[in-house]
Formats: structure tokens, C-alpha cells, sequence
């Protein structure tokens, strides 16, 4: 997963205007106390961020997985 694609998948799941909102503000304790936004820039993988936001968030399965879908769809 690429950061374009979490923020892909972010504004999927939560619309755009609060996906970004999220990513800079929401601070989880798995991320070491950072937001997902910060976490990013401090190399932490996107998937980990994004399993994170998953997990905090409570998303589904099918939200989690959303981006590999999308991702099958284009290579076809």
C-alpha cells in the first residue's frame, strides 16, 4: 500500500473532508501516541497505519481489504 492509497481508501471510508481531519488528529497509542498523518512521516509502514486506523475506527472487513480490490480491478 502505497500513501496515495491510504489516502484513497481514507476518503472512501470516511469522506474527504474528515479523512483529513482524522489523519491529523486522531492519536493512537498503537502508533506510539501519534496521529496517522505523523506516524507517515516518520516512516511507519502504511499498512500499519492503516490497520490502525482500522482498528481504532472499528472498520470492517470489507474497508479494510477496499484498497486491494480496487488495486485487482486496475490490473485487469
Amino acid at each position: 500500500m502505497r500513501q496515495s492509497e491510504f489516502r484513497q481508501v481514507m476518503d472512501a471510508a470516511f469522506g474527504a473532508a474528515r479523512a483529513r481531519a482524522l489523519a491529523d488528529d486522531l492519536v493512537l497509542a498503537s502508533l506510539g501516541g501519534r496521529s496517522p498523518s505523523e506516524a507517515l512521516a516518520s516512516g511507519v509502514p502504511v499498512r500499519t497505519v492503516w490497520d490502525a486506523v482500522c482498528d481504532a475506527m472499528d472498520l470492517d472487513d470489507d474497508a479494510r481489504w477496499r484498497h486491494r480490490d480496487e488495486l485487482k480491478g486496475r490490473r485487469r
